[in-house]
């Protein structure tokens, strides 16, 4: 048993009892993978032998493959595997060092805490996501997370400053950008280390034009292998193909991340809007303001926050009865006739508050054109509860959803804003051709034009999981028209490597399937995401 082996070299923990494995055949995608084994590296040896070990015996008789895990979040099924889980949050948890500008992390280091530590010293990590009360950076770096500040400052791709990264030869290598000097002579080496480097160089220098063309022309975006973003012609950067790799191409042990200094103050302006048909413009007129973010959650997600108004509140962490009296304005709401069809939260960041009340009140004033009510909230309370229900609501759907799931596999989509006014009424129409099996909330990042779809569905029902491809088909479809991406943040997984051809073409999927063998050439770290996806797995691993 490849169990037992295990044991006899890691120094840390290794488990493989019924409860360990039922809870890391999960993360929070729609997917059940039983793993044989989990284990809890303690140090970077543990996972460069587990690495060789895997390699070994890939080669043999058996097939062992590794995959890397933190917090398990991911909606995507990213961290998922029939072979070896390995856990990062037990051991690998520590924040070795924060600068003027920068971190140094391990990717077990849950972002709460390292949010803590930041703001101790004026600091902000701000390619943070929704989850950020849940989620690992080991997991943020490997789907290339991105949030409410991406608008304003970037995803975690512009922010991975150095990576540690364990190979499929065993050994750890510290990856980061390099000059045209810096690369040469990163190709004149020897071993496996060179070999990647000559490859990756010569595969980008080859299809330079095509791999260019390929980038997709939004803001955001976590699909394929970020090929278009190692060679500039200028520097090299191979830490652009590890983030959003899923831990496909190497095992991140160590990060170098940026921060930014944490501005004293800010404003939220919170517009509540009847229906659906104003809201491209209102993006559009707002983007000329200069929001630090533009975020957004509907009518259904208000229901299940009021709903469940006591998870809410825990989650607030205050005093409950001076909470309660704060969500009084929607349970009026919802006595009077019922809740906006989408709440639309504006977020303004300055160090001098005249300059942050003069901005306020005049994007308040532009709301007016639109005949929409909006509202500056009054303190810092009131603007949490609003935050609180937009970063939990994925959360409120997959812990009560009755007898059905929240079932994530159109939740990401992005297309340009100014696509909008054309592209939400179609995307409606699509959905509610099927409403006999899903309900649906949609939250998510509206400055970006990046919208988060969650369906309920009934997932015990064969004829509800057949209609999962053909939806994701036509709404793809739709993306694609419109030059979007099927992923802005939340990475392709099970869920959406089936569709990279569909997205980028087969020559692009390729490439990709050639950088694959380049750093993994026996399949032995993540298999079946990025390269190698196949549909009816996925299927058949929907959890029923």
């Amino acid at each position: 048993m490849i169990q037992d082996e295990i044991k006899k070299f890691v120094e840390g923990e290794v488990l493989f009892d019924d409860q360990t494995l039922a809870t890391y055949s999960h993360d929070y995608s729609i997917f059940a993978v039983m793993p044989r084994v989990v284990v809890f590296p303690k140090n970077s040896d543990d996972i460069k032998k587990l690495v060789v070990f895997a390699s070994a015996e890939t080669g043999r008789d058996e097939r062992v493959s590794i995959t890397a895990r933190s917090a398990g979040t991911d909606m995507t099924g990213g961290p998922l595997n029939d072979s070896v889980i390995v856990d990062f949050t037990k051991h690998f948890n520590h924040i070795k060092e924060i600068g003027s500008d920068y971190a140094v992390v391990e990717p077990g280091v849950y972002f709460r805490d390292f949010e803590i530590r930041l703001k101790q010293q004026g600091l902000l990590y701000p390619a943070y996501p929704a989850s950020k009360s849940i989620c690992a950076l080991g997991g943020m770096i490997s789907n290339n997370s991105g949030g409410e500040k991406t608008l304003a400052y970037g995803k975690t791709q512009d922010y991975v400053r150095e990576l540690k990264v364990v190979l499929s030869d065993g050994k750890e290598y510290e990856i980061q950008p390099l000059s045209k000097k810096e690369l040469q002579s990163k190709l004149k080496k020897k071993g496996f280390e060179g070999d990647v480097y000559r490859k990756t160089y010569a595969l980008i220098e080859k299809n330079y034009e095509l791999i260019q063309s390929a980038r997709p022309a939004v803001s955001k975006n976590s699909s394929g292998y970020f090929l278009w973003d190692v060679w500039d012609k200028k520097t090299f950067d191979l830490t652009k193909l590890i983030v959003g790799s899923q831990g496909t191409l190497g095992i991140v042990t160590e990060a170098r991340l940026g921060v930014v200094k944490l501005k004293r103050y800010s404003s939220l302006v919170v517009v509540f809007l009847k229906d659906l048909q104003p809201l491209a413009d209102l993006i559009i007129e707002t983007l000329k303001f200069k929001p630090e973010s533009i975020e957004s959650f509907d009518d259904k997600t208000l229901s299940v926050a009021m709903r469940f108004l006591p998870g809410i509140i825990k989650s607030m962490g205050s005093n409950f009865l001076k909470l309660v009296f704060q969500f009084i304005p929607e349970a009026l709401m919802a006595l009077r006739g019922g809740f906006p069809k989408m709440i639309f939260l504006v977020e303004f960041t300055s160090n001098n508050t005249d300059e942050l009340a003069r901005t306020a009140n005049a994007f308040l004033e532009s709301v007016k054109k639109f005949n929409l009510q909006a509202r500056i909230t009054k303190n810092e309370l009131e603007s949490q509860k609003y935050w609180t229900i937009r970063r939990q609501s994925f959360n409120l759907l997959h812990s009560h959803s009755g007898g059905k799931e929240a079932s994530p596999f159109i939740d990401d989509i992005i297309v340009k804003p100014e696509y909008l006014p054309e592209f939400l009424p179609k995307l409606n129409v699509i959905l509610d051709k099927y409403k006999d099996a899903l309900i649906y909330t949609i939250a998510g990042h509206p400055g970006n034009g990046n919208f988060h779809i969650i369906p309920l569905m009934d997932l015990k029902s064969p004829d509800v999981r057949a209609l999962i491809p053909k939806i994701s088909n036509e709404v793809y479809d739709l993306v694609l028209q419109y030059k979007g991406s099927i992923t802005a943040e939340h990475n392709d997984g099970l869920i959406r490597t089936p569709y990279l051809e569909k997205m980028y073409g087969e020559k692009i999927v390729q490439l990709f399937a050639q950088v694959k063998k380049i750093f993994d050439p026996k399949n032995i770290l993540n298999p079946r995401k990025k390269v190698g996806g196949n549909l009816e797995y996925s299927m058949d691993h929907i959890k029923k």
